[in-house]
């Protein structure tokens, strides 16, 4: 369904998709190697990629929560 909703949405309306895997493992979404590569090609064309490193904020703010 991802892959139809990306190939769908190509080079007519922006897409913006967070997640906390590398492309390289992409193959745990999609299972199959051609549709990963073709969903990774479509994202990636006329894109710009932003790489967050460093400890989540999401995960510092649970923490806090969890100790209280």
């Amino acid at each position: 369904m991802l892959f139809t909703f990306l190939a769908e949405r190509y080079e007519r309306r922006s897409v913006m998709i967070t997640s906390n895997l590398v492309f390289s493992k992409w193959d745990q979404i999609f299972k199959d190697p051609m549709t990963t590569m073709a969903a990774i090609d479509r994202l990636v064309h006329h894109s710009l990629i932003l790489e967050f490193t460093g400890e989540s904020v999401r995960a510092q703010k649970a923490q806090v929560r969890e100790q209280k």
